[in-house]
């Protein structure tokens, strides 16, 4: 059971979302019913992540959620039905990392096996100044991404539909939700890596200290314990860096 915004929480959403010109709750297919209980715990989770976010940027969170649940089934997007519980495990998921993702190269973003475009597209609506590449063989959730970049009005968003293996431009940032093995991911993203840029998972559980030794050789490896809001499940950010001065 997920937290229950207060009456506070909602006033405060709706008051921001009223000064949005684009705003249009009608355009809602999904989340109608949960509408205020939504906006109310995103409006909250934005708050304790510090996050300075426009009315603009608020809407297009709630109607990245909506359009992520209305094709969902068609796409097989996600397993989550329920929106409250969609709301904290994708896109307040996603959000928690943002703040650390100001301290790293703000140049364009790959993000490998992007699935629904998480943590791609909640990085491009944060970020405006990014260009974020999402990166998918899956032929139709890159077709989604295309239809939810275009009703949300995103600008810096390349969905492309690709293996990594035949993917040949480099990046400053690479993300990815998707691996299981910090290795595997290394493994098919590091030569897409700008050499001064950063490899960045985001896991459960911190990665056994076995792994992170294994890896030192060749990466600098800053593990981030992170505080999503309404979730009690682990949370960690995995940065990763080249090592310059390799270890014998």
């Amino acid at each position: 059971m997920f937290a229950t915004a207060t009456n506070q929480q909602i006033q405060n959403a709706m008051q921001l979302l009223a000064d949005e010109p684009i705003f249009d709750k009608s355009q809602l297919l999904k989340i109608t019913a949960d509408f205020e209980q939504i906006s109310g715990l995103l409006y909250a989770a934005v708050q304790q992540l510090e996050l300075d976010l426009s009315s603009k940027q608020y809407w297009q969170l709630i109607k990245y959620l909506d359009t992520l649940l209305m094709w969902s089934k068609a796409y097989n997007l996600t397993a989550i039905t329920q929106p409250v519980e969609a709301l904290v495990k994708h896109v307040i998921d996603c959000l928690a990392i943002i703040p650390l993702l100001q301290d790293l190269p703000q140049e364009d973003l790959l993000d490998i096996g992007t699935g629904a475009g998480l943590p791609a597209i909640i990085i491009a609506i944060c970020q405006p100044q990014r260009m974020c590449t999402p990166l998918d063989s899956n032929q139709k959730k890159i077709r989604f991404i295309r239809q939810v970049v275009s009703e949300i009005g995103l600008t810096n968003v390349k969905p492309t539909a690709s293996r990594i293996q035949a993917y040949e431009n480099k990046h400053t940032l690479i993300t990815s939700r998707a691996f299981a093995s910090l290795e595997d991911f290394i493994c098919l993203a590091a030569t897409k890596l700008a050499d001064t840029g950063c490899l960045v998972a985001m896991k459960g559980k911190a990665p056994a200290i076995n792994e992170i030794e294994a890896l030192s050789k060749y990466w600098l490896i800053d593990v981030k314990p992170l505080t999503v809001p309404y979730l009690s499940d682990a949370r960690h950010l995995v940065i990763l860096k080249k090592n310059n001065k390799k270890v014998n």
